[in-house]
């Protein structure tokens, strides 16, 4: 861990139940489906991995990731949690329910980028999971990460708050924006999933000690 470091991001969420977006196509013919054994080693290949073997450690520890296919290649992969994950960018585990779900690690491989695969991905994985009863569905980027923030709006999400992350050797800053005026109840949620217990809030303010190794 470096002595410093700073993030500015945001989390979105979308609850299909209510509100359910129109399905966002992607400009090439594609498939979208869920990883099975026979998949992981052209995964590890689109994910720019040496070996499967961490694919294989994420679906063993109860991950999810599915994918988008074209002419028989995958394009596309994202990848799925319920409950808690570690999101290294701002040093921290997300606090998921168990009903809720986490979308994070995704990718489109360089040869398909500009295809709206990630788009149409997003897009399938809120059918997806509504189909499987998730009442609200989550997912975060950097500021700064425009094709994401632009996938995400395709598929349908909403901003629900910005961070903005600063640590100095082991103190920690972390102050928490809400990007959504109308849903109290989400943005409440959303500093359940932020905030970690070694953290106190002040207002927007949370402010914390780790412990650096």
């Amino acid at each position: 861990m470096g002595i410093w470091t700073v993030e500015y991001g945001t989390l979105w969420a979308v609850e299909p139940q209510h509100n359910r977006p129109p399905l966002y196509p992607a400009k090439v013919a594609t498939i979208f489906c869920e990883v099975g054994l026979a998949d992981v080693a052209d995964l590890a290949v689109a994910m720019n991995l040496p070996n499967p073997d961490l694919i294989e450690q994420r679906l063993q520890n109860n991950r999810r990731c599915f994918i988008l296919k074209s002419a028989g290649q995958i394009v596309c992969y994202g990848w799925v949690t319920h409950g808690v994950e570690d999101v290294g960018e701002l040093e921290r585990q997300f606090y998921l329910l168990d009903e809720e779900a986490y979308i994070w690690h995704c990718g489109t491989v360089p040869a398909w980028r500009e295809q709206h695969c990630y788009s149409s991905l997003l897009s399938h994985l809120i059918y997806q999971l509504h189909d499987e009863g998730v009442p609200r569905i989550w997912i975060g980027a950097s500021r700064l990460n425009q094709p994401s923030v632009q996938g995400f709006v395709n598929a349908g999400f909403q901003p629900v708050v910005e961070v903005t992350y600063r640590r100095f050797f082991g103190l920690t800053l972390l102050w928490i924006h809400q990007k959504m005026t109308e849903t109290r109840p989400l943005v409440a949620a959303a500093y359940r999933i932020i905030l970690n217990p070694h953290e106190r809030r002040l207002g927007r303010l949370a402010i914390g000690y780790k412990r650096i190794t």
